[in-house]
């Protein structure tokens, strides 16, 4: 009884005081949910958030000597082919989601190490605040001989700032953070903002299909105008596709979490691109952002993986590109860099494809977000 008055009276008030001073501090900062993210991964995981430490001091990829210049791009490298006869890399790097990701001096490192080894697909957003950190990796390795129209850069627009003017306002912003002339590939993040939360857009009275179609106007424009070369779209599902249909420009890519384990109805999404010309990326595809380790056992892929002397984690990407994906797996360790740009020296025979196909009939367990659900 005494335990139980003293967690009562002592650890509860406590507990209740740091989640009111924790939510006030996000309350405060600009990109709240940003923050959050920024600060929470880094703690999952057992590293001190630069967020509330500071940058440099969390430890993870190695610095790039000075004298490092730029290898060979990957052997039987492969493109998607987008609008205007713009070419994506079909392998990239996602700057997502993982400790690294949120330190600006491992940021730095991530690039400069990716576009040096030979990499040129990078994958950001607005969300994961380190677009300065991949500005500065891009310019180190453009001032040791890389070639900027060698490079593609992708980022996107979180709901949050939906609205014409306020997508006009934050792209320019994005380009002179990531010290370019222009950017690449523009994203609408997600359909819609999360719960609780709102948009320029949304204040002026409007309803998600609108605020979207809003953005979509400006992004149009800003392509139009040279300071992005496509426009595309993440984590939409057809009927948010179909909202956009003759809006502006056509939408370039889409970008879905996309690995063996995907439910069927995500096929639905994937026809409906292919039959309009929309390129996908796979973001998470080594079995999405939870479930890593339980596809990595999969016996079947373990199988395969042997077969061909093979990681499983070349044989998910592999299997990606030859569905047609771009792939943007996320790592800062320069080794895991090179062997992520070698999945294109061995091909995937049409029965191994087809037995990969079907994991998706008996996956149990794989967290999957349905954004159908998504107004």
């Amino acid at each position: 009884m005494q335990m139980f008055k003293f967690v009562l009276g002592r650890i509860v008030p406590l507990l209740i005081l740091a989640m009111a001073i924790t939510l006030g501090w996000l309350a405060s900062q600009e990109s709240p949910l940003a923050i959050f993210f920024a600060t929470f991964i880094p703690l999952s995981k057992g590293h001190l958030p630069p967020t509330l430490f500071g940058h440099g001091k969390m430890k993870g990829t190695p610095p790039v000597h000075d004298e490092m210049m730029p290898l060979p791009r990957p052997q039987n490298e492969k493109f998607l082919l987008l609008p205007g006869g713009h070419l994506m890399p079909q392998i990239g790097i996602g700057m997502c989601c993982r400790p690294t990701a949120y330190d600006d001096e491992l940021v730095y490192r991530t690039i400069l190490w990716y576009l040096l080894l030979g990499g040129r697909h990078m994958d950001g957003a607005h969300l994961y605040l380190n677009h300065v950190a991949i500005g500065r990796g891009i310019a180190e390795a453009i001032r040791r001989g890389v070639k900027r129209e060698e490079i593609f850069v992708t980022t996107k627009i979180f709901p949050t700032h939906f609205g014409y003017e306020s997508t006009l306002k934050n792209v320019e912003g994005y380009a002179k953070e990531l010290g370019l002339e222009y950017i690449d590939l523009v994203l609408l993040h997600f359909p819609t903002t999360f719960p609780f939360m709102s948009s320029p857009c949304k204040k002026e009275g409007n309803d998600a299909k609108q605020c979207r179609r809003e953005t979509w106007k400006a992004l149009s424009e800003l392509r139009e105008s040279g300071l992005i070369r496509n426009a595309g779209v993440s984590n939409f599902a057809m009927k948010h596709l179909k909202d956009l249909e003759g809006v502006g420009a056509p939408v370039a890519n889409n970008q879905i979490q996309f690995t063996p384990f995907e439910p069927e109805h995500v096929m639905e999404t994937v026809a409906y691109c292919a039959e309009h010309n929309v390129t996908m990326t796979a973001y998470s595809p080594l079995g999405g952002i939870m479930d890593q380790d339980k596809a990595m056992a999969d016996e079947v892929l373990n199988q395969i993986a042997a077969k061909y002397d093979k990681r499983v984690s070349h044989v998910m990407l592999r299997w990606a590109t030859q569905r047609g994906f771009a792939v943007i797996p996320g790592t800062g360790n320069p080794n895991h860099m090179r062997e992520n740009l070698s999945i294109f020296d061995f091909e995937l025979a049409d029965e191994d494809m087809r037995t990969i196909n079907e994991l998706k009939y008996n996956a149990k367990g794989f967290v999957h977000i349905d954004v159908r659900k998504n107004e």
